[in-house]
């Protein structure tokens, strides 16, 4: 099968068909940060609020869910902070956990991000802290486990690593459950610079290490992106004991998960079947000896490899907008009706980089009915003038 794309004519692969893996790794916590799909008759222009297509939403839930992935959900990859209104939040956490109880207990299946959105003028550290608990009231009301997001109002107020303390502080000691703490590098959001009280990575991960010694038994994990893959594993081994973390680096991932990692990723979004296939190989190979652990060592290898590039173009500087890949690949395979997003995000990427969205996703066998992406591909380029 070809197809014309901006650098010249395309020759697809063979199609893959991934196992069904319907069972979550055995070795590793993992979640898929899930995207929204925006309602296409929607006033999603930037600036008005979310209008959300509830059904297709909560079917990608249950996508991801079918291949045992757990799903992290309102958080970055949803578009906070980025169009996705506080009204539309709420909504999301609620049925997103309401949806859970259907496949198992919500709490284990799907996390939901709490921050201070909501909130944008907050400009002391209680109003501050009042907007985290009220979000976090939120998510845990609705049955969910809960990741507190670094929040924006936060960085520009604190003075220092004991105003980040003071706030997670009391912040923890509301907590039903033990909680995933984020540290969103910059590179995903500017506006987080300096967070844990430096700018400096390694008085940052100072601070942090601090916070999560002093209160490990609230704390389930913490979920980093840095993109740095040697400071994660040095921050990895600096945890308390039986604090996870939670791989966000969606450039490094499969040497990070194969380390020791367990994962957190936006990435998984949009190849939930290979990564599901992937953890499999993983589990086998470290619960095998001998040769079928080295083969199956190998497979995961073999799976995740050619991800990689298509992770890091969807990824590539400026980092933030990555949601659009990841909604363009939802819509190529078929999970939505529309290449369309909140806040008009839809917009945020070039043709020529789709196009190469597009070629990468069917290197790494994740075009799940070629003739589907290529007919939506091939209108796609029509309506702009190729």
């Amino acid at each position: 099968m070809n197809i014309n794309l901006p650098g010249g004519a395309y020759t697809l692969r063979e199609p893959v068909t991934w196992p069904v893996v319907e069972q979550p790794a055995a070795g590793r916590v993992v979640y898929a940060a899930a995207h929204v799909v925006a309602d296409p008759l929607g006033d999603n222009t930037p600036g008005s609020p979310a209008a959300v297509d509830w059904d297709a939403t909560l079917r990608f839930r249950r996508h991801l869910w079918s291949h045992g992935l757990r799903v992290a959900d309102a958080m970055d990859t949803a578009q906070r902070n980025m169009g996705l209104d506080w009204a539309a939040t709420k909504e999301l956490i609620r049925r997103s956990a309401a949806e859970a109880r259907s496949f198992g207990d919500p709490a284990a299946l799907v996390a939901c991000g709490a921050g201070t959105d909501h909130a944008p003028g907050a400009a002391d550290l209680p109003a501050i802290t009042a907007a985290y608990a009220e979000q976090l009231e939120t998510v845990q009301s609705a049955g969910a486990g809960v990741i507190i997001m670094a929040s924006r109002q936060l960085a520009r107020v604190a003075s220092g690593p004991k105003d980040y303390h003071q706030v997670y502080r009391e912040l923890l000691g509301q907590a039903d459950r033990p909680v995933i703490l984020h540290w969103l590098g910059e590179m995903f959001d500017p506006q987080l610079a300096g967070y844990w009280g430096s700018p400096e990575v390694g008085a940052a991960t100072e601070s942090f290490l601090e916070l999560i010694h002093a209160h490990a038994s609230v704390v389930d994990g913490v979920k980093v992106s840095l993109l740095d893959e040697e400071h994660e594993i040095g921050l990895r081994a600096a945890l308390p004991a039986g604090v996870k973390l939670y791989t966000g680096d969606d450039f490094n991932y499969p040497s990070l998960i194969r380390s020791g990692s367990h994962a957190l990723l936006g990435i998984f979004d949009a190849i939930a079947p290979a990564a599901a296939a992937a953890l499999r190989a993983l589990d086998a190979a470290e619960q095998g000896t001998g040769a079928e652990a080295a083969r199956n060592f190998a497979l995961y290898d073999e799976i995740l490899a050619p991800t990689v590039p298509l992770s890091r173009k969807i990824f590539e500087s400026p980092t933030y907008n990555y949601k659009t890949g990841i909604v363009f690949l939802a819509w190529l395979n078929g999970h939505q009706d529309a290449f369309a997003m909140v806040n008009g995000a839809q917009s945020a990427r070039s043709l020529v980089h789709l196009s190469e969205v597009f070629r990468l996703a069917d290197q790494a066998g994740l075009l799940a009915d070629q003739e589907l992406a290529v007919r939506r591909m091939t209108a796609l380029l029509a309506v702009n003038g190729l």
